[in-house]
């Protein structure tokens, strides 16, 4: 009995089981470690969420302001990919402005667990239009921030130079909660 359930649970927690398609195969995506991931190849139109889930749309694809997804040819399944294969999680938009209401073929880790609530999020390494033989690496994002930003140019990471984040902490302090909240809560978080 206890065998059969173990199979059972076994059966079900593998999300590459549990759909119809294989998307593992072909894909020569790298592993991040990451629990309830694995590798994900396969075609989808480059949509932007808020048109496809709330039907407000605008051109292009929110010209970078807003998130896109990826709508799965095979299944129709809308896909959530929020990062690219940069080491930071800064999402996927840069990569995939540039093919916006196009068909792709991505190649990445898919992180899929229904309990967790990890359902179709996708980490992108590599994108190409459908017919093409070249492959994108998903890895210009630092580049197009250093660009946009050259008067943050500096050392260390680039979240500790980015303007907009300097501009929110000068204004909600490091927590949210407002710069006095902030300044209370110093001597706990950072005793002397």
């Amino acid at each position: 009995m206890w065998k059969s359930i173990l199979v059972l649970n076994t059966f079900l927690a593998a999300p590459a089981w549990a759909q119809d398609v294989n998307f593992e195969e072909g894909s020569e995506a790298r592993s991040w470690n990451l629990y309830a991931e694995y590798p994900a190849r396969f075609e989808a139109t480059v949509v932007d969420l808020l048109c496809e889930v709330a039907g407000q749309c605008t051109d292009n694809c929110g010209d970078g302001r807003r998130q896109l997804g990826l709508l799965r040819s095979v299944d129709g399944v809308l896909v959530y990919p929020n990062k690219n294969s940069q080491t930071v999680f800064s999402g996927a938009t840069v990569e995939l402005l540039p093919y916006c209401g196009q068909n792709v073929e991505v190649d990445g880790l898919e992180l899929y667990d229904e309990d967790l609530g990890a359902v179709n999020i996708y980490l992108v390494q590599k994108i190409r239009r459908v017919g093409e033989d070249e492959w994108v690496t998903a890895n210009n994002w630092t580049k197009n921030w250093a660009e946009e930003n050259p008067d943050a140019a500096g050392r260390g990471p680039w979240f500790r130079r980015d303007p907009r984040i300097l501009a929110e902490i000068a204004a909600e302090g490091y927590f949210g909660l407002g710069i006095a909240e902030d300044e209370a809560l110093k001597d706990v978080v950072f005793p002397e």
